[in-house]
């Protein structure tokens, strides 16, 4: 039997279809003039919107399976007695084919509109497409961490859950007591990190074994907090924001999102008690596999394919008239970004593959160094774009700072050159 937790690998990839699939449907294409706009799909969402928006919020599971798996990952580890600076190569390894191919490839075509068009429009443009690192840099802080919070975990129990809940709920109020939204950025340290460890404590145990109504009670108690939160404490309605609503739960998260993992975290309790995904048919696993090992490449890379999607059918609209109605439709533009995803993203992996330094000998210390580095690059690209100009100081530096960390990572992990030793040169022959 594979050691795998299905349930978590399915939750994982059904996570990545839902995030790609609700950004189809956030926009729609429409033709004013000739010319194509695009616009948002839903602007004035209902209050369906808001409902449906809290079904399909699933980012708290990428943190909640990715605590699982570094607690798995943490005890192997340390049960090889493995090092941190090994570990975090190790982590960071994976990470760096990815950033490289999706970052150099934003950097190519920002920086040269920025010395050839307009720094200000490519600038603006470069910060859109690289939002999508948000996820990428938090999750290396958390990763960087995770050694320490299975050591928490093992040792304090639910008492660093509850601290990282009472510093959200600390700095919601702030927020609401300073009518800033922004504020609750500050969340992405404390609300984040708390799903990544309702994750590790799914890995020991809690809502997979034990009273099965605790798991009950904690998905019931979600569905009543949320509309409290919302209705009855002035959260935002929808979990996402939806058009002219961009103030939601999600970005910057609030305590909702906390809400929302304890009850995704004991549905998948019970989902494991009920025996579901427990065995897979061998293609199906392997299936699972790949799509895993995909996830953060298809993160990255499907709002280009949604792009590309969008300006397909807006030329066949063109070609035919007659199928506008239909070319331009949402059924179409999932359709069309899903085909693109099957037939790109396995070539793109294998470019990312390609790319991943190997880990050939035990790094030291310097790997923290690089990961550092990689982690303050992701960080500030996340912030700033993907720009190299002069007027563009920190986006500039955020590319050099990411740059340097996976060259310094790449080299930590290098085996020594073997030492040459010379041959005496042997006596000459009388």
């Amino acid at each position: 039997m594979s050691p795998r937790n299905h349930l978590i690998d399915l939750s994982r990839a059904l996570s990545v279809v839902v995030v790609v699939t609700f950004h189809c449907l956030l926009y729609q294409i429409v033709v004013v003039d000739g010319r194509p706009q695009v616009v948002p799909w839903a602007p004035q969402p209902h209050a369906a919107w808001w409902t449906a928006s809290w079904f399909v919020m699933i980012i708290p599971l990428f943190f909640i399976a990715g605590g699982f798996a570094h607690a798995l990952v943490i005890d192997r580890m340390r049960r090889e007695g493995s090092s941190y600076s090994h570990y975090l190569a190790a982590r960071a390894r994976r990470l760096v084919g990815p950033l490289l191919l999706f970052v150099g490839f934003a950097t190519v075509l920002s920086t040269a509109g920025a010395w050839l068009y307009s720094a200000d429009v490519s600038v603006g443009l470069s910060v859109q497409f690289a939002q999508l690192l948000w996820f990428v840099a938090i999750y290396l802080v958390i990763v960087g961490v995770a050694p320490l919070m299975v050591t928490l975990h093992d040792r304090f129990g639910i008492w660093p859950l509850l601290v990282l809940t009472v510093l959200a709920a600390a700095v919601d109020a702030w927020s609401f007591a300073a009518g800033d939204p922004g504020l609750r950025y500050w969340n992405l340290l404390t609300v984040w990190p708390m799903c990544h460890q309702l994750g590790i404590a799914y890995h020991r145990g809690w809502f997979r074994r034990g009273p099965v109504w605790i798991p009950v009670a904690v998905v019931i108690a979600a569905v009543v907090a949320i509309p409290v939160l919302v209705f009855g404490l002035g959260y935002p309605a929808s979990s996402i924001g939806l058009g002219d609503i961009p103030i939601a739960n999600v970005l910057p998260p609030t305590m909702a999102m906390i809400v929302l993992a304890c009850g995704q975290t004991a549905a998948l309790g019970l989902l494991e008690r009920a025996g579901v995904a427990r065995t897979l048919p061998p293609r199906v696993e392997r299936g699972l596999g790949l799509a895993n090992a995909l996830a953060v490449t298809t993160y990255l890379w499907h709002i280009p394919c949604i792009t590309i999607a969008g300006g397909l059918l807006f030329g066949l609209s063109r070609l035919a008239p007659g199928l506008t109605g239909a070319a331009l439709s949402q059924a179409a533009v999932v359709l069309v970004t899903w085909l693109l995803i099957v037939a790109l993203i396995p070539l793109i992996g294998r470019l990312e593959y390609a790319l991943i330094p190997p880990l050939v000998r035990t790094p030291g210390r310097e790997a923290v160094g690089a990961y550092l580095l990689l982690t303050a690059g992701t960080a500030l690209v996340w912030l700033h774009g993907t720009v190299i100009h002069p007027s563009e100081p920190w986006s500039s530096a955020g590319l050099l700072l990411l740059g340097g960390g996976m060259t310094w990572l790449a080299h930590a992990m290098r085996a020594p050159a073997p030492a040459t030793t010379r041959t005496p040169t042997p006596p000459p022959i009388d």
